[in-house]
């Protein structure tokens, strides 16, 4: 970007979509399970972001004052809040073109349009960010799945051991257990691990809140390690321990779909 910034004195022309720069910056911490700061450079959340008054009011009258490039020349979009309860599935498939999101098929459209109505039956605003994980938490979970979350609930409170219920499908069996542990989200992976008995190890947990306020949904990274393979399972959803589950069931599928291609017969059912 300082190479197109100041082409005038580099005098030399790189010929990269720099629109696609905050897309792969997700893609890159989807991926490695490492959050962005907020404050980095370009990708960071408040790159764009301008508290001081004084920097507002010169944005406002002059946008180059502040700002030497634009947000959405490195794939930010101007337009945060831009779906709602009441929007339909033209304006959604609308936006997801708009901020570089395309769906392979009518089905994977009307699946993530379902998913964007129970969100908004969540969240008053949706922003772009929402429909990047919606569509991301979609996309890995239409991977190869041996386990699905079809039901969990957990309880906790002060002075008392949280509890957790989870309810997995295998093929189209579905398989209930249920644990305690040291936090309702420790209870839930000691409950899905019970159930698939995968032995792997834990070795990375990291929540990130999607968008700001208590409504955002919670994206989390589970990395799994077994047999010296390393994977990471992503979830997203308004409750993070929901989110939490996805993630690490997400993750139980990436492992078995490795084995898989190794020893085709050794998850096959008798």
């Amino acid at each position: 970007m300082a190479v197109r910034t100041r082409r005038d004195f580099f005098g030399l022309e790189t010929r990269v979509d720099t629109s696609q720069i905050v897309p792969a910056s997700r893609l890159v911490s989807q991926i490695t399970g490492f959050v962005v700061q907020p404050n980095k450079a370009i990708v960071g959340a408040n790159a764009f972001a301008h508290a001081s008054g004084i920097h507002q009011d010169g944005v406002l009258k002059a946008r180059q004052t502040y700002e030497i490039m634009q947000a959405e020349d490195v794939g930010w979009s101007t337009n945060k809040i831009v779906l709602g309860k009441l929007s339909g599935r033209n304006a959604f498939r609308q936006r997801l073109k708009e901020i570089g999101i395309e769906l392979e098929s009518e089905e994977a459209l009307n699946v993530a349009f379902q998913k964007f109505k129970d969100l908004a039956d969540k969240k008053a605003e949706i922003f772009d960010e929402d429909l990047n994980a919606l569509v991301s938490d979609e996309a890995v979970s239409a991977a190869t799945e041996r386990w699905r979350l079809v039901h969990m609930n957990q309880a906790s409170g002060m002075g008392e051991q949280p509890h957790a219920r989870v309810v997995l499908g295998e093929g189209g069996v579905e398989r209930k257990a249920e644990s305690r542990g040291d936090g309702p989200v420790d209870a839930t992976f000691k409950a899905i691990e019970s159930i698939a008995r995968s032995g792997a190890e834990l070795l990375l947990y990291s929540v990130n809140a999607v968008t700001q306020g208590t409504e955002s949904q919670g994206e989390v990274t589970v990395r799994l390690a077994r047999g010296g393979r390393i994977v990471n399972g992503v979830g997203a959803d308004t409750d993070i321990v929901v989110a939490s589950a996805k993630a690490y069931v997400n993750a139980l599928n990436r492992l078995a779909s490795e084995v898989e291609r190794v020893n085709p017969q050794l998850h096959s059912t008798p």
